[in-house]
């Protein structure tokens, strides 16, 4: 399926989340502080005139608490995609990697990435079942031969 392309990372950042979702909350407590000293559960629901403190301490409390749990779990939840946004997309039947919409070969990948040439190689444990494959011929050719 050529037409589908790897997901792409997210383009907002973490701190800017975690910085507007600060905003927010302290927006929360400032209209709670506005709330109280205007007065507004008095003219709502018949409460006491009086600007009482300790329900305003106590919300602002409650709220604090909250953001920072919040914080917490969102700042969590961003660094592990992050770590998931790092993996590699590789075709599990060519192997050729997604990157930027496109689909390259591990030579083309590495050198547009790291600007890096690449070679060839083998490792030692494909070595010795190479090896080990090639003696297996030979001596089953031998064997024909005689």
């Amino acid at each position: 399926m050529e037409g589908v392309s790897p997901p792409g990372p997210t383009h907002v950042s973490g701190r800017s989340i975690l910085r507007w979702q600060a905003i927010g909350f302290s927006i929360l407590v400032a209209i709670m502080w506005i709330v109280e000293a205007f007065r507004i559960p008095h003219y709502l629901f018949g409460e006491s005139a009086e600007f009482l403190w300790t329900r305003a301490i106590a919300r602002t409390l409650t709220v604090c608490l909250v953001w920072a749990i919040v914080h917490f779990s969102t700042r969590r939840l961003l660094q592990r995609l992050h770590e998931l946004e790092e993996f590699l997309l590789i075709c599990a039947w060519c192997r050729k990697v997604g990157h930027n919409d496109q689909w390259l070969t591990m030579e083309d990948y590495f050198d547009s990435k790291f600007a890096t040439g690449t070679s060839h190689g083998i490792c030692p444990e494909c070595a010795a079942k190479q090896l080990e494959e090639h003696r297996r011929r030979s001596c089953e050719a031998v064997a024909k031969t005689d």
